[in-house]
């Protein structure tokens, strides 16, 4: 800088001597594909929620007592109860001295050890395979043999991930490539879990959507399929559609006929298959039925099962389990080629290994007690007893939202949410476009100022223009699901009042 006349030097200046220098990582320079990301789920309504928690707990005046957080498929959280024997066999895997103790009972104790033998130094703080445990891969392809009445399944074909969202990001990982009107496009469901549209901002793909019908309790027209499709082919690459059933915000269980259909298109189209399955377990209306892709693919015959290249994903974090925390899944992977295969697995040893906890769970849930032996008869009570009150939440969300003028849900099939339409009066609609807000937005956030209650606003999983929607799980205990409903049905009374 040089001398400055009369005064001390710039560097003489400066603390220590040292010259400020620009950060390295700025806005400006970061990854722009990050700045893409959005993640409504966990979005602004969450982090206010979790202000106003704050608050009240420090004796701030509120109109509510506590917040009630309906935005998330939590289920731990919301007061579901653990399976006893998954929770069992856990401790003792965790703290093998327990093993000795005799308030466990045997059937857990020998799970326990087997798990313990397929581990490291028979701990389950030691890296497991990158693919995951060996056993547990053999008993994940036993368990899907069973659910799909014989279907062959490999084990080599099985992927243990952390958790569902885990493997289906890196299957996309694998499929996007290109640039410009070659990059690779995705078809996602509009409504979607917000999980894939921030993947595929991430990957710097391209979101293709299409939307399923509400007017037919959400079902999925190949018509709407093949739009999507013909328009998005003149600006990218169509490689992959991906299906989640049951659906997720969405609550449909798709039909025998109509999976199908989305198979033959994805032949038809030379489209890679991607299933999330998660909710499987997770049925809840008359007349419906899941069916795996897997095994309606193979029922197909050959001219489909040995062509159309398919990945299907589960979880421990859904269904009757609920543990998100542990973050166990897998992926199945069929007809993928044998030097992608190659790579795939290459791709997952770089993150080492799943947890293995979360492996020795997702164990437990694809080979749970058997009949006969000491656990099974309270596993059974446990299962029933929480898929039952799922059904019933389900069904009690769906009438109590229906008797709401300007709401309408259409029946929960299946998942753990509803996803019902609202109508917005128009006055609300200008005051939340004049503040930059998206109207479902702007609703949901007055809700949980007035009542406690967080939302997730349908504008964060998609909806056709001129329409508006949140999300909402089935989740909490009946009486306080009870309450919540109640308190929605109150807002939306007074909120329409105020605003026409």
């Amino acid at each position: 800088w040089g001398r400055v006349t009369g005064e001390r030097s710039l560097i003489d200046s400066i603390p220590n001597g040292v010259v400020p220098r620009a950060k390295v990582l700025t806005i400006d320079t970061m990854n722009p594909t990050v700045k893409n990301v959005e993640y409504a789920v966990r979005g602004p309504i969450v982090a206010r929620a979790v202000e106003l928690e704050k608050e009240l707990s420090e004796g701030m005046k509120k109109p509510f007592a506590e917040v009630i957080k309906a935005n998330i498929g939590d289920a731990h959280a919301m007061g579901q109860q653990p399976i006893t024997f998954f929770r069992q066999v856990l401790a003792l895997c965790s703290y093998p001295e327990l093993l000795n103790d005799s308030t466990f009972p045997e059937d857990a104790k020998s799970r326990a050890r087997r798990i313990l033998q397929s581990c490291g130094g028979n701990s389950m703080g030691s890296y497991s395979a990158s693919q995951g445990i060996d056993s547990v891969r053999q008993d994940v392809a036993r368990y899907i043999e069973r659910r799909d009445g014989g279907v062959p399944c490999d084990p080599d074909d099985i992927y243990l991930t952390t958790g569902a969202s885990d493997g289906i990001m890196t299957m996309l990982k694998l499929l996007v490539c290109g640039e410009g009107v070659t990059r690779t496009g995705v078809m996602i469901s509009i409504p979607q879990y917000p999980l894939y549209s921030a993947a595929l901002a991430e990957l710097g793909a391209v979101q293709i959507n299409y939307y399923l019908n509400e007017e037919k309790c959400w079902s999925l027209d190949i018509s709407e399929l093949q739009r999507a499709l013909d328009e998005a082919r003149h600006h990218c690459n169509p490689r992959a559609l991906c299906i989640i059933n049951p659906g997720n915000p969405t609550g449909q269980v798709q039909s025998r006929e109509c999976i199908e259909d989305v198979i033959r298109f994805a032949a038809k189209e030379g489209l890679f298959l991607m299933a999330d399955e998660v909710y499987q377990d997770n049925v809840y209306a008359d007349g419906c039925q899941f069916h795996s892709f897997k095994k309606v693919l193979f029922e197909m015959g050959p001219e489909y099962s040995d062509t159309v290249e398919l990945a299907s994903f589960h979880s421990t974090s859904k269904c009757y389990m609920g543990e998100c925390g542990f973050r166990g899944g897998y992926m199945e992977i069929i007809n993928m080629d044998d030097e992608v295969k190659a790579q795939l697995t290459k791709l997952v040893s770089v993150r080492l290994c799943p947890p293995v906890p979360g492996q020795a769970l997702m164990d437990l849930v694809v080979n749970p007690p058997q009949p006969g032996e000491p656990s099974y008869d309270n596993f059974i009570k446990e299962r029933t007893a929480t898929l039952s009150a799922l059904a019933e939440k389900a069904k009690l969300t769906e009438q109590i939202l229906n008797t709401v003028h300007g709401i309408s849900c259409n029946p929960v099939q299946g998942a753990m949410y509803s996803f019902p339409r609202i109508i917005i009066p128009e006055k609300a609609v200008k005051e939340a476009t004049d503040k930059g807000q998206q109207p479902d937005m702007f609703y949901c956030m007055k809700m949980l100022e007035e009542t406690g209650i967080c939302l997730v606003p349908g504008s964060g999983f998609g909806q056709k223009d001129g329409t508006y929607h949140f999300r909402m799980t089935i989740l909490p205990p009946r009486d306080k699901l009870q309450i919540l409903l109640n308190k929605v049905k109150e807002f939306h009374q007074k909120f329409t009042k105020h605003y026409s």
